[in-house]
């Protein structure tokens, strides 16, 4: 059983607070309220997931710090009556409920709403009042209102809803040109006739569907036959990518503010891909990349790909000589995913990016985090102590001798390793790592960069040999090991490049999501 209690409360903490959410009154009540009540059968366990879910009638719960942020907005007091439109699940009407008097909801769709009554009376929230109508058009019978709050976006503000505002009082609702392009607006009634915009940021909701908002061909509703299917269809998903997904009509002119201005100050951003693929794809990664360095200060690009090739490519952007090898960088399949123009572009901009920057911490960082390369990492070693030690260098060529026939073809060494018809190499790799990482001191004072370097070479031949291994198992484990091997190396990069560091993570959705909710991660 999930213990959801603690799930509330790291939601507040990592994507609320941090985002810069302060109210007290606001976060107690994200901490009090349990978003799993107000979730579809199965759907609980990703009720603190920092995203919107699907829920009945094809509609969506939001993202809770988007709950948070309008909630706030709305500046509420403890004696207000707030009216929101669009109850949905109930969710946001229930946080409301803890922080104002009274809460009046307007939902168009009457399951939704029924629903969301049923659950109010079973957690006990008695000041929540329900009405199936046009939201549009508001609840002109128990206005005015205190503060106003919308979860659909429109054209322009209902005048219904402007004249149901009390003068000095606030309404927050997403308006735009499109039923998906929207401003948060915060609209302040100063007067019986003027009002006062603020802008509060770029955000995406479903359509304002009524008669002073959009209709539903505006709206771009599903397809007819699939309005009705039900929850864990295809509506629901089809919904949650039209309120998530934003249209890119040009790859460099499509707005990215908004994007940029989500992300907040977090030190990692995984940018992940379904197909390691399409040159689209790889110029708006780019793109994003190019704008978090510039922006945000992000300093380290962390690629799925091999450490000693990614290193070739580091050293080039930041004019460092070449390395000492025999073995062409991103030579292994698929070599299309990095040897390609997109790529080359983008390094020749992180080369022109570092050239002008003053100080080296403000240059742009490139490494790799992938697992396979036992060549070329053996080689880099060995290059590395031939420098600094070549005694030790002797003994490195002595100990990895093992693995040399199986240099060019990693994966025979382990299939003949795992039957038997040749010994394991394990002990001698995982000797040479150790002796070396116990030198750290004396060779790191030589050059802690080219250290490092070489340590993280030498970790990656331990690896790469369990990997070839375990690969004929037939299990997750090899999966596991990369996964986790990449993950290790991030933090090794970040704690080398210091606290203030930040990184941007290009790998495949499967190695930056969520494993546990993954069918590998609940065997491995």
């Amino acid at each position: 059983m999930p213990d959801y209690a603690l799930a509330r409360e790291r939601m507040v903490t990592h994507q609320i607070a941090a985002r810069g959410v302060r109210n007290q009154r606001v976060l107690a009540a994200m901490r009090a309220v349990p978003r799993e009540e107000f979730l579809p059968p199965g759907l609980a366990e990703f009720a603190y997931q920092d995203s919107p879910l699907p829920i009945e009638q094809g509609q969506t719960i939001s993202q809770p710090y988007i709950v948070a942020l309008m909630v706030e907005a709305l500046r509420p007091g403890q004696t207000d009556r707030v009216l929101e439109i669009g109850t949905g699940s109930g969710y946001a009407a229930a946080v409301l409920s803890r922080v104002v008097k009274e809460v009046y909801t307007v939902e168009r769709h009457e399951p939704l709403a029924r629903v969301a009554e049923e659950r109010f009376r079973r957690l006990g929230y008695g000041n929540i009042h329900v009405m199936v109508g046009d939201g549009t058009l508001g609840w002109p019978a128990e206005a005015p209102y205190d503060a106003i709050v919308a979860t659909a976006g429109g054209l322009e503000a209902p005048p219904a809803l402007l004249a149901q505002l009390k003068v000095g009082s606030r309404m927050v609702i997403p308006l735009g040109p499109t039923p998906r392009e929207q401003e948060l607006l915060r609209i302040t009634r100063v007067s019986a006739e003027r009002y006062e915009r603020e802008e509060l940021g770029r955000v995406q909701f479903v359509p304002l569907v009524g008669a002073a908002g959009w209709n539903e061909r505006g709206g771009i509703p599903p397809p007819p036959h699939r309005r009705a299917a039900p929850v864990g269809g295809a509506a629901p998903v089809i919904s949650l990518l039209r309120e998530v997904a934003e249209r890119v009509e040009d790859i460099d002119s499509a707005p990215i503010g908004a994007l940029l201005d989500r992300l907040g100050g977090s030190r990692l951003v995984l940018l992940g891909e379904a197909s390691h693929g399409t040159a689209e794809f790889y110029r708006m990664r780019a793109r994003i990349t190019r704008a978090l360095i510039e922006q945000k200060g992000f300093t380290v690009v962390a690629l799925e790909a091999d450490w000693p090739d990614a290193a070739r490519v580091d050293r080039y952007i930041r004019r460092l000589p070449p390395p000492v090898t025999q073995t062409p960088a991103f030579a292994r399949f698929p070599t299309w995913m990095w040897r390609n123009a997109e790529f080359g572009t983008f390094a020749e901009w992180m080369r022109a990016w570092n050239a002008k920057q003053p100080e080296p911490a403000r240059q742009v960082r490139l490494h790799g985090l992938d697992l396979y390369s036992l060549y070329a990492s053996i080689e880099a070693v060995l290059a590395y102590l031939d420098r600094v030690d070549p005694t030790a260098g002797g003994l490195a060529r002595e100990r990895y001798g093992c693995l040399t026939p199986w240099q060019r073809d990693p994966a025979t060494y382990g299939r003949l390793a795992v039957t038997g018809r040749y010994r394991s190499c394990e002990e001698p790799a995982v000797r040479m790592m150790r002796d070396l990482l116990a030198r750290r001191i004396e060779y790191a004072r030589l050059d802690g960069e080219d250290f490092f370097d070489a340590a993280q070479n030498a970790r990656l031949v331990t690896g790469a040999e369990r990997y070839y291994r375990r690969m004929y198992y037939g299990s997750v484990e090899s999966w596991n090991l990369r996964d986790s091997h990449m993950f290790e190396t991030l933090q090794r990069l970040l704690e080398f490049h210091g606290p203030d560091s930040r990184a941007v993570v290009w790998e495949h959705n499967s190695h930056i999501g969520d494993a546990s909710a993954t069918e590998l991660g609940a065997m491995g």
